[in-house]
């Protein structure tokens, strides 16, 4: 499936992505703007990251799903369609090692948002769902108005569309974008790279581990 990365790439380049040396606290991505503030009557400056936006869809479940449902909890985000012949059937597979390793976490969640609303219904979610295995509410496959997941997906650092040359007759990065407790994007992921996965399991204990007054500035 041809894939739309140059929206991602130019975005990336354009964020911040700064690391400490011994590289155990992940960058954070997107937009950044400083701040001034009287803090103590000290006028000090802070900086205000670029977030995940409120959304309003429906699980596999038939349950609303917001923004703020996923308070608490570190989560990674993708898109796809159930009826996708290339690299979605390959992504939620590597996927499946990520829910594996998470399930009985508790702070660790997953959605997938599905960018062919009109075909996945929520019973075709949930039937999708059982196949790959997945019960509870650690992962949830979402579906609602496609015009908002389309725009939610820039907010990610991605990018859908429909294309009827397009095998299945759409166009999707296949990432894996890994959010933090704050709705920050905090790292992005080949979804069809093991590897990369692998490196996504890490990264997600690194964020389960890393405290307020660590975060890269």
């Amino acid at each position: 499936m041809k894939l739309i990365n140059l929206t991602f790439i130019t975005a990336l380049i354009w964020s911040s992505c700064t690391q400490n040396k011994s590289n155990t606290i992940l960058p954070i991505y997107g937009n950044r703007e400083p701040i001034t503030k009287t803090v103590n009557r000290k006028t000090v400056t802070d900086t205000v990251y670029q977030t995940i936006p409120d959304f309003k869809f429906v699980n596999q479940y038939g349950k609303e799903i917001t923004r703020k449902s996923l308070d608490g909890s570190i989560y990674v985000a993708d898109f796809f369609f159930t009826s996708c012949p290339s690299i979605c059937p390959v992504m939620h597979r590597n996927m499946l090692n990520v829910y594996n390793e998470f399930k009985t976490s508790g702070n660790v969640k997953i959605i997938s948002h599905s960018i062919d609303p009109k075909h996945d219904s929520v019973p075709v979610l949930k039937s999708y769902a059982e196949k790959l295995g997945i019960t509870g509410n650690n992962w949830w496959f979402l579906q609602g108005d496609k015009e908002a997941t389309y725009k939610l997906a820039g907010n990610y650092l991605t990018a859908v569309q429909e294309d009827k040359n397009a095998p299945g007759g759409f166009v999707h990065a296949g990432y894996f974008i890994l959010v933090d407790k704050q709705k920050r994007i905090r790292g992005t992921y080949d979804g069809t790279n093991a590897d990369e996965v692998q490196k996504l399991i890490g990264d997600i204990k690194t964020l389960q581990n890393e405290t307020s007054n660590s975060i890269a500035q």
